[in-house]
């Protein structure tokens, strides 16, 4: 993968405020705190956990991590 996730999330940014990825994705481009440049699960998914914020549930990101490795794996 030569995309971090970050990156591939944003695609989600601006939708419905109904559409989960599209919170997760907004959630995410404001935190300036979030590993950017990451690609792996793990780090970024105990980052989630650590930061504990409920507009970027786990739930959420599995989805996306699974769209992402679908298209960049």
């Amino acid at each position: 993968m030569d995309r971090s996730f970050y990156r591939f999330a944003l695609a989600y940014r601006g939708g419905p405020k109904e559409d989960a990825k599209a919170v997760f994705s907004e959630r995410m481009f404001h935190d300036s705190s979030f590993p950017r440049d990451e690609k792996a699960f793990d780090p970024i998914s105990r980052y989630l956990e650590e930061a504990a914020d409920p507009e970027m549930p786990s739930v959420v990101f599995d989805e996306l991590y699974a769209l992402y490795e679908d298209r960049f794996s």
